[in-house]
C-alpha cells in the first residue's frame, strides 16, 4: 500500500501542518506517492473556530495585517521558507482593519487550498467530513483511525493529532451548578465557544451573570447586543429593547488590554537576552527539575523588563535618568528583585513608565468602592485610560513588552510542563480585544446594559437564584435567573468530551498534574508515562504541554505554532522516508 499519513483536525493548526509538509517533501521524501488524510466534520482551513459559517459581527482581535499562516526568515526551523501574503494582502484590506471571521475563515480555507495543490503529483489529499472517535494499534505497527459511521478503520503510518480547541465535561462546580439551575427553573451556560452557544433563551431586559471578562465575554456581548439589533452611532448604543443585562466579573475583574494601536518604529529589543536556548537548556537538564513560579519566572520577569527599559531608553531618553548602556549592564547585575526595584526608581523618575507585572495582573488587588455605582464610574475610567494609553506611541514601551511575549513564548513552549496560568497572563496582556470592543463597553455600560461586578466575582446558587458578589464593592450583590460562563472550556485531557483524545490518553499518552497531554517539545511526539516518545502519534494544539499563543500570527514575530508545525513535519516525514525505504528493501 501507498504511505498513508492522517492528521486529526483540518483547522488552522492542520492547515499548517500541510503547509509545512508541502514545503519540506522535496528535500525529504522522494517515495512513490503518499495519501494525506485530514479527518474533520468541518471545512479544511478554517475548522470549527473559523469556520465561515458564523455571524459576520464577530471580528478577529487582531489588525489584518498583523495575520499571517506564512513563514518568514524570524521562524527558527530547519525547513524551507514559503512566504505568502497576510491577510490584509491577500483580501486588499487597510491593514489597520479588524477584518470579521468570516473572511479569516475564507483565507484559511484558500492557504489549505494551495498547500494542497503545492504537493507533487504522487501526493494526493482526502477530506473525510466525520468525527475520529479512537487510534488503535502498536507502537511498532500501522494506526487505524475509526471514524464515525464508518464501517472500517483508515490505515496510518502515521497519525498527527491536530484537535484545536475541545468540549468538555463540567466540573464539579459547574455540575453544582447546572444541577441547581435543573432545579429551580434558572438557565446556566457552561464554558464554550460563544458562536456556538444558544443564547435565545437569555431573556430581553433581565439581569444575566456572566463570568468571564476576555474575548469569549466580547463574542457574547455582540451577539445580545447588535445581535439582537441594536446599533451604535458614534459613542453611543441604541438599544432594540431585545438585550438581557449583562453584569460581568472575573478574577481580575476587567477586560483583557486593548490591542495596541500604533505601528512598531525603530529597533528591536535584542531578544532573547535573559531567557534563551542556554536558560531553558541548564533548566531542562536540572536532575531534581523545575518550578514555574520558583526558577522560570523570574527570568520570565527579567526578560519582559529587559523588553520594556530597552524600547523606553532607546526611544524616549527623556524620560530616563541614566544612560542605556549604564542601565542595561546594572540590570544585568542585579541580584534579585529588591536590587532591581532599586535600579528602576532611581533610572526611571515616572511610576508610569515601571513595568510592574504584580500590578498589571491584579489590577484592583485592594481597590475597594463605596458603591456599585461608583465602580461603574470608576472602571469606565479604567478602560478609557487603558484605551489612551494603547493608543500613545510615546508608550511604545509597552509594544516593546508585547514583543517580549512573544519571545518568552517562544523560550517556554520548548520547557514543556508549564501549566496554564502562561497562557492566560499572555492572553490578558498581549491577545486582548481592538479598541472598538472596548469603546463598545463604554457605551453599554452607559447605557445600562453592561454591569461590573468586580474582582474575584464569586457566584452562589441559593434561595431559588444565582447570587454575585465581589470584595470590590463590600455589600453589593446581585441577583439573576441565568449565569453564563464565558470562557472557552478548560483543554484537559481528563474531562474532554472528545473520545479520541480520552482513548489516546487510555492507550497510553500521559497528562500533565494541569490535565494537559505531554508531548516532546522538539517534535510533537506523543509520551507515555515513562516519557517514551510514541514512534507514530504526534500532536500539537491547546490541549498539549507544548500549546503555543495561536495557529497563526503576526509576521516577522518569530511564529512559535510555525517552528512547532516545521519540527513536526519533518519528523513526519523522515519516519515515512525510513518506512518506505525499509518496505522497498
Amino acid at each position: 500500500m501507498r504511505p498513508q499519513l492522517v492528521i486529526v483536525g483540518a483547522g488552522p493548526r492542520g492547515t499548517g501542518v500541510l503547509e509545512r509538509l508541502a514545503a519540506n517533501l522535496p528535500e525529504l521524501y522522494a517515495g512513490e506517492g503518499l495519501d494525506i488524510h485530514f479527518v474533520d466534520p468541518h471545512p479544511p482551513g478554517g475548522g470549527r473556530i473559523w469556520r465561515e459559517a458564523q455571524s459576520p459581527l464577530l471580528w478577529m482581535n487582531s489588525h489584518a495585517e498583523d495575520v499571517t499562516m506564512f513563514t518568514d526568515d524570524t521562524v527558527p526551523m530547519d525547513g524551507p521558507v514559503r512566504e505568502g501574503p497576510t491577510l490584509h494582502e491577500w483580501a486588499a484590506l487597510n491593514g489597520r482593519t479588524f477584518a470579521d471571521r468570516q473572511l479569516q475563515g475564507r483565507y484559511l480555507r484558500w492557504v489549505y487550498e494551495q498547500a494542497r495543490d503545492a504537493l507533487p503529483s504522487g501526493v494526493t489529499v482526502h477530506h473525510h467530513p466525520r468525527r475520529a472517535l479512537r487510534v488503535t494499534g502498536s507502537r511498532e505497527g500501522r494506526q487505524r483511525v475509526w471514524l464515525e459511521g464508518g464501517p472500517r478503520p483508515l490505515l496510518a503510518d502515521l497519525v498527527i493529532f491536530a484537535l484545536g480547541h475541545l468540549d468538555a465535561e463540567l466540573d464539579d462546580e459547574q455540575r453544582g451548578l447546572a444541577r441547581y439551575a435543573d432545579e429551580h427553573g434558572l438557565l446556566h451556560l457552561p464554558p464554550d465557544f460563544t458562536a456556538d452557544s444558544d443564547l435565545s433563551a437569555l431573556r430581553a431586559g433581565e439581569p444575566v451573570l456572566v463570568r468571564g471578562f476576555g474575548l469569549a465575554f466580547v463574542d457574547l456581548m455582540v451577539l445580545l447586543t447588535e445581535g439582537r439589533g441594536g446599533r451604535y452611532e458614534g459613542d453611543t448604543y441604541l438599544p432594540s429593547g431585545r438585550e438581557p443585562v449583562l453584569y460581568v466579573g472575573s478574577r481580575r475583574g476587567v477586560p483583557y488590554h486593548s490591542k495596541i494601536g500604533y505601528d512598531w518604529t525603530g529597533d528591536r529589543p535584542p531578544l532573547p537576552r535573559f531567557l534563551g536556548p542556554a536558560e531553558v537548556r541548564e533548566l531542562l537538564a536540572r536532575e531534581q527539575g523545575f518550578d514555574f513560579r520558583r526558577d522560570v519566572w523570574p527570568l520570565v520577569e527579567k526578560e519582559l523588563g529587559f523588553a520594556h527599559y530597552h524600547r523606553l531608553f532607546t526611544a524616549h531618553p527623556e524620560r530616563t535618568a541614566m544612560a542605556w548602556t549604564d542601565f542595561e549592564e546594572k540590570y544585568a547585575a542585579a541580584a534579585g528583585p529588591a536590587e532591581t526595584r532599586a535600579l528602576i526608581t532611581a533610572a526611571v523618575p515616572a511610576p508610569a513608565d515601571r513595568l510592574d507585572l504584580a500590578a498589571l495582573d491584579h489590577p484592583l488587588a485592594d481597590v475597594r468602592h463605596t458603591s456599585h455605582e461608583e465602580f461603574q464610574q470608576g472602571l469606565r475610567r479604567y478602560i478609557e485610560d487603558d484605551l489612551d494609553r494603547r493608543h500613545d506611541p510615546s508608550f511604545s514601551a509597552d509594544l516593546g513588552v508585547f514583543l517580549g511575549l512573544l519571545s518568552v513564548y517562544g523560550q517556554l513552549v520548548r520547557l514543556g510542563g508549564i501549566g496554564t496560568w502562561w497562557h492566560g497572563f499572555f492572553s490578558y496582556l498581549a491577545s486582548g480585544p481592538p479598541g472598538p470592543r472596548l469603546r463598545q463597553m463604554l457605551a453599554l455600560s452607559r447605557a445600562g446594559l453592561l454591569r461590573f461586578v468586580g474582582a474575584d466575582m464569586a457566584v452562589t446558587a441559593e434561595d431559588g437564584v444565582f447570587r454575585a458578589t465581589s470584595p470590590t464593592v463590600p455589600g453589593f450583590s446581585v441577583e439573576a435567573r441565568a449565569l453564563v460562563e464565558a470562557r472557552l472550556p478548560e483543554p484537559t485531557v481528563g474531562r474532554t468530551r472528545d473520545g479520541l483524545l480520552r482513548e489516546l490518553h487510555a492507550d497510553g499518552g500521559s497528562e500533565t498534574p494541569e490535565g494537559l497531554l505531554r508531548v516532546d517539545p522538539g517534535d510533537g511526539r506523543v509520551l507515555d508515562g515513562a516519557g517514551r516518545p510514541h514512534p507514530r502519534r504526534f500532536a500539537l494544539g491547546p490541549y498539549t504541554d507544548a500549546r503555543s499563543p495561536g495557529a497563526f500570527t503576526r509576521p516577522r514575530t518569530g511564529g512559535v505554532a510555525f517552528r512547532q508545525n516545521d519540527a513536526t513535519a519533518r519528523a513526519a516525514l523522515a519516519l515515512l522516508r525510513d518506512l518506505a525505504a525499509r518496505a522497498a528493501a
